[in-house]
């Protein structure tokens, strides 16, 4: 398997996590294979959210030691978690969404998985997205 393919499938696994205490056990075997990761809740209207889990990507992957706090890694996953956002843009609109971001990063692969409930009155339905970047390994 590819690094890009091993870092989406950790992302993946971070967006899936049932628990705090799964996901704190999970960084740990990940860390194990050299993928740090992290992972957050959002929730609210969807045309509200938007910028608010951009926000809480970057916030939770320097929180986490996934990047560098610096602009070119911020950037990075405000792009990854942009992109992953506009995949689902089609299903949500006009909606509500509460979900989960899953990220992960090993070298310079980074990526971004988000898992959307999308809520109309009782009717629920699940989207999932996923978008890769490519980062420098530390900052300059």
């Amino acid at each position: 398997m590819s690094a890009s393919a091993s870092v989406a499938k950790a992302a993946l696994r971070m967006v899936i996590s049932g628990s705090r205490e799964e996901e704190r056990e999970l960084k740990r075997l990940l860390a194990g294979e050299g993928i740090a990761a992290a992972a957050a809740d959002f929730g609210g209207p969807f045309n509200n959210a938007s910028s608010k889990i951009i926000e809480t990507a970057i916030v939770a992957a320097k929180r986490e030691g996934v990047i560098e706090e610096c602009h070119p890694h911020e950037g990075a996953v405000a792009g990854a978690a942009h992109e992953a956002l506009m995949q689902l843009v089609p299903r949500c609109m006009g909606l509500n969404v509460g979900g989960k971001i899953g990220i992960a990063r090993s070298g310079e692969h980074l990526v971004v998985a988000l898992l959307f409930q999308v809520g109309l009155v009782h009717l629920d339905d699940i989207a999932v997205a996923i978008a890769h970047r490519a980062v420098a390994n530390h900052c300059a």
